[in-house]
């Protein structure tokens, strides 16, 4: 979370409205988002909390349509949703309530009745202030199958769905990596795009892209992005045996429909997996670049039997590395939580955890009272 976020005691029944909707605002400034970008802005009135899509931060070069973009803000609405239930609150959430006349306002979320959190939720908003996207070689330990299974259960959200790759297709998601990598690398207007996100050590910005981000080249079944890259290079299918990831398994999250909608439900989706494999004690990376390239894309929706558009692919492993990956600036919340309250505390997980499920969707199903155009 960023440095001016503080874990404080809190007690929704006799907080105001505003100030537990400032505080889930707040736990969702660590929602992850393509090239750390965080392309929103909460507006915080009395009774309700607007997500907004804070278009100064779309990539034009990588995302034109704002697709990646509204597939982040979705996580942070998931994020906002999961920490809004564990100060007891249940969310209930609008999406897009004028797409035609304000189509930046993404949703709009007021305070439901009090609910006791369930265990699970609980869980899930532990790992929000622990998860990392971990692009390093994953360790030679194979992720037991029943885990795969509730990552995939977790990301069933609205139009959302999650498919696991079989071990016979990931020859054809490296081959969309790679015809990905081909096609970004050789545009001078992507590779100005990337060096804009990169971050310098000194430099103090709260987003972008830091230079402990980038993995250490290595031979993988699956390329990722190079973050690093300053000129038209490639990725490549090696002949060799891979060295690196060789039990990385991959996750894709497609939805049923394709647009701003579904979009959201595939951030949603996308938290819900992140935070669960957190949860389950998994490293994982978000891989945005197999669906920026339209013919990778393709590629991903043959993966899918035609049934699906890929919103994004995770890629999940056991870690080999003692030390977790360093943390990715934020922004403060002067900047992306538009209140006049200030530096209000995240919600306090309960000392005792509420009775409940421990495993299923990844998200408050309680909460999920949302209202589409």
């Amino acid at each position: 979370m960023p440095a001016s976020i503080q874990i404080a005691p809190t007690n929704a029944r006799t907080s105001t409205r505003k100030n537990v909707l400032t505080r889930a605002a707040v736990s969702a400034l660590c929602a992850p988002s393509v090239f750390n970008t965080q392309p929103w802005r909460w507006r915080i009135t009395g009774d309700t909390a607007e997500l907004r899509a804070d278009r100064s931060r779309q990539l034009p070069v990588l995302d034109p349509d704002g697709r990646l973009l509204t597939v982040s803000c979705g996580a942070a609405l998931h994020h906002f949703r999961t920490a809004l239930a564990v100060d007891g609150v249940r969310p209930e959430v609008t999406v897009l309530p004028d797409p035609v006349g304000d189509p930046d306002v993404l949703a709009v979320i007021a305070c439901g009745p009090h609910e006791e959190p369930p265990t699970a939720v609980i869980r899930l908003f532990r790992a929000m202030s622990v998860r990392r996207s971990d692009r390093r070689p994953f360790a030679d330990e194979p992720v037991p199958p029943a885990v795969l299974a509730r990552l995939c259960a977790a990301g069933r959200i609205g139009t959302a769905h999650v498919q696991l790759v079989r071990d016979r297709d990931v020859v054809g998601l490296a081959v969309a990596a790679v015809h990905a990598a081909g096609r970004e690398l050789a545009d001078p207007d992507y590779r100005a795009e990337l060096a804009a996100w990169r971050r310098r050590g000194d430099d103090t910005r709260g987003d972008g892209l830091p230079g402990y981000t980038a993995p250490a080249p290595a031979a993988r079944p699956v390329p990722v992005r190079d973050l690093a890259a300053t000129g038209p290079e490639t990725a490549t299918i090696h002949d060799a045996p891979p060295d690196a990831d060789r039990f990385a398994r991959y996750l894709i999250v497609h939805t049923e429909n394709e647009d701003p909608v579904a979009w959201l439900d595939a951030g949603e989706a996308l938290s819900a997996v992140l935070l669960t494999a957190t949860v389950e004690g998994l490293s994982a990376s978000p891989m945005s670049d197999l669906v920026e390239v339209p013919a990778s894309r393709q590629i991903l929706r043959e993966l899918l039997g035609g049934l699906g558009h890929a919103a994004i692919v995770v890629r999940v492993g056991i870690t080999e590395h003692r030390r977790p990956t360093a943390t990715t600036p934020r922004r403060g919340t002067d900047d992306a939580v538009d209140t006049t309250e200030r530096r209000l505390s995240a919600p306090q997980v309960p000392a005792r955890e509420a009775t409940g499920p421990t495993t299923g969707a990844g998200r408050p199903d309680a909460g999920r009272a949302t209202t589409r155009p």
